[in-house]
């Protein structure tokens, strides 16, 4: 299997970033990691090995992506409008440096997104938001309000909410989406949403699931057993879904 290592300087985070590309063709695909997690992890969990013979058939070609959820979502010590400015810095990341660096390597092939847990937001909100670049999404045991208390995991704007965490929330702006236009291109992505019946966000989504049924957005929508939210569970959703 082709693994290759590469960074650059990133123009629109002021640092240094990096990734690990598998494979040498086939379907694009974005992999973001889970909360606070780093590029090399999905490869030390076994994931990348569970699509191996996807990927060296030439089906799939992945790009596990680096994250700054410490400097985002995660930074206690940011007001929380720096937070979600900073998610934006990372979203401007991905469209106009990874993106554009897939097409020069891939060119032509179908853009993919997919992700665990917190990848999943990240995965599936930038879908949401740009449906036109996008052939698919996949998100795995994904949190899509990450306002709202679940469980043991908090409110990760402690109580502050603006217009730009509105427009990055899915659970909050898809039931509110009348733009014809994007609803017609979000309806030709192929949508796939997995949980455990278990799982803490397992109303989420639902809910969520829900809500896409309403606006007309076909979604798969698959209830695993147990809470699922752990790698051995991930590399077989992998396996099915991608």
């Amino acid at each position: 299997m082709k693994r290759e290592y590469r960074k650059w300087f990133s123009p629109s985070l002021n640092r240094d970033m990096e990734l690990l590309v598998f494979g040498h063709h086939g379907s694009s695909i974005i992999f973001f990691p889970t909360r606070t997690a780093r590029f090399y992890d999905y490869e030390d969990w076994k994931i990348i090995e569970a699509i191996r013979p996807k990927i060296e058939a030439g089906l799939l070609q992945v790009y596990c992506v680096d994250s700054i959820d410490l400097e985002s979502f995660y930074c206690e010590s940011c007001p929380p409008p720096k937070r979600i400015n900073r998610h934006l810095d990372y979203e401007n990341y991905i469209l106009t440096e990874v993106i554009p660096f897939i097409s020069s390597l891939n060119p032509g092939s179908a853009l993919v997104a997919t992700g665990c847990s917190f990848g999943a937001y990240h995965a599936v909100n930038i879908v949401f938001k740009h449906p036109e670049l996008f052939s698919k999404v996949l998100g795995m045991s994904g949190r899509y309000d990450l306002t709202k208390k679940i469980g043991p995991f908090r409110d990760l704007f402690d109580g502050y909410w603006d217009e730009a965490i509105y427009f990055n929330m899915p659970s909050q702006y898809i039931p509110n989406l009348n733009d014809e236009d994007i609803l017609e291109k979000l309806s030709h992505v192929e949508i796939i949403i997995t949980i455990g019946n278990e799982d803490p966000f397992l109303e989420n989504n639902n809910r969520l699931n829900i809500d896409l049924s309403k606006k007309n957005i076909p979604t798969a929508f698959h209830i695993w057993e147990e809470e699922a939210h752990r790698p051995r569970y991930w590399r077989e959703m992998l396996k099915l879904y991608l």
